[in-house]
């Protein structure tokens, strides 16, 4: 009697991803070790929806046209062919040639750690202005990448009959690629000048503005939610906020505040990115405050606070006034009351983040809501300095 066939699956099919990183040897510049590098690689990639099949790491003196040196190269060719993944995901931004290198070496899919960032991007936009925003930035870094889509053209020579076919392909693509950047970077324009029309009318009715900063998956949005009652969703995945969100809150002494939720740094964040995503940065620029919120609880903390640090000042923001906020104390305490000096002696180091902008530190818990009167008291004391009062004239 015939077997009875089994229904093939319908779905999509969870991709199979095997993680390489490289780290050059004395190199001072890098806050984070390898292995940490790699499981935040490994939290990108299953916040992506792939499962992480293996992991291949090197510590070289320099990094290669692959990536990796000939050993390692040799090494993972040989755990694709056990593994069969469908990608390969590398913890650095590779050049395109390196890119090339790699996919013709390995006969597989590979991308770096921009694309991967870009996919979970655009996984999380909601609003068509952070739909146009990952947009952006996917075509930015796909234009200098295209002339490998027709690299098997260039195989045919030169001479009569074979020259042109892909360079006009290509150079179509390319044109293509430009003026679809062109296009949505006049859109975005449009957004901007719509922002900075409702930061007029918010300057005129002197209605202080308060912005939260911070690691990706610090809890920003929990807090945001804890002080305006938002209902911005806040999940334990990274980017979860994508697109900026601005309530009005209440500060103790009655006057009114402009709080923003933006998108969450991370380590490794390419300048293009950074740069797409000026738009939704914006708001940064235009508020009186940063409040950033940095997860106590994590173990690379410090680093992850460097990380923010270095990215305002690469957003000419170092000298914006901030108050740190030390989230997540209740993993540390059952008691709001035992947030004491003797509780905070065992906390990391954060001088890191103790720029000369800083003006102090609250200890909270978003998700339990210790300690917000406190923040936002802290907060009031900040905005209040050097700006008139607040009036409850609609922005």
């Amino acid at each position: 009697m015939p077997k009875s066939r089994q229904p093939r699956p319908t779905g999509p099919q969870t991709e199979r991803a095997v993680l390489v990183a490289a780290e050059v040897k004395k190199r001072g510049d890098n806050l984070w070790g390898l292995e940490d590098s790699l499981v935040e690689l490994d939290y990108l990639t299953r916040s992506a929806g792939a499962e992480v099949v293996s992991v291949i790491q090197q510590k070289a003196e320099r990094i290669t046209p692959t990536y990796v040196g000939k050993g390692k190269l040799q090494e993972l060719q040989e755990l694709l062919s056990e593994e069969r993944p469908d990608v390969v995901i590398c913890d650095d931004e590779l050049t395109p040639t390196q890119q090339r290198n790699l996919e013709t070496a390995l006969q597989v899919k590979v991308i770096d750690r921009t694309a991967l960032i870009l996919d979970v991007f655009g996984r999380h936009a909601r609003t068509r202005e952070g739909q146009l925003q990952v947009e952006l930035a996917q075509h930015q870094y796909l234009l200098p990448r295209l002339v490998g889509q027709w690299s098997h053209l260039e195989r045919l020579g030169g001479g009569i009959g074979t020259r042109g076919p892909g360079e006009t392909q290509l150079e179509t693509d390319r044109r293509l690629v430009r003026r679809r950047i062109q296009k949505i970077q006049e859109e975005l324009d449009k957004v901007r000048q719509r922002r900075s029309q409702y930061m007029e009318r918010r300057r005129r009715a002197a209605v202080p503005m308060a912005t939260l900063v911070g690691y990706t998956n610090a809890g920003k949005s929990t807090l945001f939610n804890a002080l305006s009652n938002a209902g911005v969703p806040a999940e334990d995945r990274l980017f979860n906020t994508l697109d900026p969100v601005t309530r009005r809150i209440n500060l103790p002494n009655g006057g009114e505040l402009l709080l923003s939720d933006t998108v969450g740094f991370i380590q490794k964040l390419s300048p293009m990115v950074v740069a797409a995503f000026r738009a939704t940065l914006e708001e940064l620029h235009e508020a009186d405050l940063l409040l950033h919120v940095i997860d106590i609880t994590h173990p690379k903390a410090p680093e992850q606070a460097e990380v923010v640090e270095q990215t305002l000042a690469d957003l000419e923001l170092g000298g914006k006034p901030r108050l740190l906020v030390i989230n997540k104390m209740d993993l540390l305490t059952d008691d709001p009351a035992s947030i004491t000096a003797d509780a905070l002696a065992a906390l990391p180091d954060l001088e890191a983040a103790d720029s000369p902008a800083v003006g102090g530190r609250v200890f909270v818990s978003a998700i339990k809501g210790w300690n917000l009167d406190p923040l936002l008291a802290a907060v009031q004391e900040h905005v209040g300095k050097g700006l008139p009062a607040a009036d409850t004239a609609a922005v």
